[in-house]
């Protein structure tokens, strides 16, 4: 009797087995390889050209898609009911260009960055193109495509920076049978950078309102000894419109100041101090008294920031 007793407490000691439940495969997560970064203000049927563009690129799925509106009052802050896959974000005002791409950047998941302007249409291989070209170029830190307008005819320049500070530079022509041309100053309208060098200079100098960010970031390129390569077999068709925030009255006023503070950063606090005070005395010259106050004060776009 013991011994039975013994066998049957064994047998209840036995763990149950349950059936299993079949698992449901997971979702592969893919990590974007490149963050494309567009800034719009009251620009709805340019942004909307723009990403349509983009989601018909090649190897879509690893390209992440961050649009910034700067407080539009048009379509534009609701494009993500159109495009479902693209990241936008709504700032309550136009803060500048300068803070909204700091913004981009910050956000953005992918190691290359992709700076375009809603006007600019990129073909379907031009951002994987442009992707493979600065991840095989060790001393090249940006690179951009060949900018052509809807008829095929070359939109894209080279701009002296002190030139164009100064209002003197008209850019300089692009050789669109070279392999690659290095440039000093293309601009942000459509450049993909390292994020790396970005952080290494830790964002874009926010003292730049809506302008000269891009020539402060062309400035610190090359003193990094770095290069901005632009590629002529590579293309983007651009569209010449007018920038709806040219129309605000703090426009001109913002651009100065910018001017002003590179011409500082660059030269020294008196060289930017001088550059100021000639632009406020050529806004009293036109009359121009609410420039003038916006100069006087340093108000940027926003007209609350003082430079």
């Amino acid at each position: 009797m013991p011994e039975t007793r013994r066998r049957d407490t064994q047998k209840r000691e036995q763990p149950v087995k349950t059936a299993e439940i079949p698992q449901e495969p997971q979702e592969e997560i893919i990590e974007p390889r490149i963050s494309a970064i567009l800034i719009g203000y009251n620009q709805a049927a340019a942004l909307r050209r723009a990403i349509a563009a983009l989601e018909a690129s090649t190897d879509r799925e690893r390209l992440e898609i961050l649009v910034i509106d700067c407080g539009s009052h048009d379509e534009s802050p609701q494009l993500d009911t159109e495009f479902e896959k693209i990241t936008l974000l709504r700032l309550p005002m136009h803060l500048g260009a300068t803070k909204a791409m700091n913004i981009g950047v910050r956000t953005a998941k992918a190691e290359i960055l992709f700076f375009l302007s809603p006007k600019v249409e990129v073909a379907p291989g031009t951002v994987p193109q442009l992707a493979a070209k600065l991840e095989e170029e060790g001393e090249t830190v940006a690179v951009c495509p060949l900018l052509v307008d809807p008829a095929g005819r070359i939109v894209s320049k080279d701009h002296d920076i002190s030139a164009a500070i100064a209002g003197k530079d008209e850019g300089s022509a692009v050789d669109a049978s070279a392999e690659s041309v290095e440039m000093a100053y293309p601009g942000l309208d459509a450049l993909m950078i390292r994020k790396s060098f970005l952080k290494g200079m830790n964002y874009f100098d926010e003292r730049f309102g809506n302008s000269w960010a891009d020539a402060d970031l062309a400035m610190q390129i090359r003193r990094a000894q770095r290069k901005i390569r632009l590629f002529p077999a590579i293309r983007a068709t651009y569209y010449d419109e007018p920038d709806p925030a040219a129309s605000d009255p703090l426009y001109a006023a913002d651009r100065a100041l910018g001017a002003a503070a590179f011409v500082g950063k660059y030269r020294g606090f008196v060289s930017g101090l001088l550059f100021r005070a000639a632009a406020i005395f050529r806004a009293l010259g036109r009359f121009d008294l609410k420039q003038t106050g916006a100069l006087i004060s340093g108000q940027k776009l926003d007209g609350t920031q003082a430079m």
